[in-house]
């Protein structure tokens, strides 16, 4: 029994560094990963989830709807690169998303990032009014054009 809660500990100690609430990613290398492995693009999320006002309302109107977390699931791996005033990330998590905000240059809050699994930009945006529905269709708008 003692082996099992050991077990069950190590498990649960050793998944947070990768996965965020409702199927999102905080490791851009675990996001590659899967991205190259089920052939998707990724989505990233700058945010700062406890104080930035658009973002909360990014979250509510549209991640945290039925409609995009269809769409997510079937074509996205969704990757949150979180600057929380509040909330403390670990020092290595913290230095990653700096990393990659400088590295994306990101200079405000939404911003959201559509890359292949290598890393290359497909489009930037951010927030847009309309719902769930409307996010997924300029997220395939953004998508189409750089197929063209």
């Amino acid at each position: 029994m003692k082996l099992l809660t050991a077990l069950a500990l190590f498990c649960f100690l050793s998944f947070p560094v990768f996965a965020a609430d409702d199927g999102w990613l905080t490791n851009f290398d675990a996001a590659k990963k899967i991205a190259a492995k089920e052939n998707k693009i990724i989505l990233m999320e700058f945010a700062g989830s406890d104080w930035c006002s658009v973002c909360m309302t990014l979250e509510k109107e549209v991640f945290a709807q039925q409609a995009f977390k269809d769409y997510a699931k079937d074509n996205l791996v969704l990757l949150l690169v979180d600057f929380p005033q509040e909330k403390q990330l670990s020092p290595a998590d913290k230095a990653a998303n700096e990393k990659l905000a400088e590295k994306y240059e990101v200079e405000g809050y939404p911003t959201v990032i559509l890359v292949d699994s290598k890393g290359k930009v497909i489009a930037k945006t951010g927030y847009h009014e309309g719902g769930a529905a409307a996010y997924v269709d300029h997220i395939k708008k953004l998508l189409a054009k750089d197929k063209k």
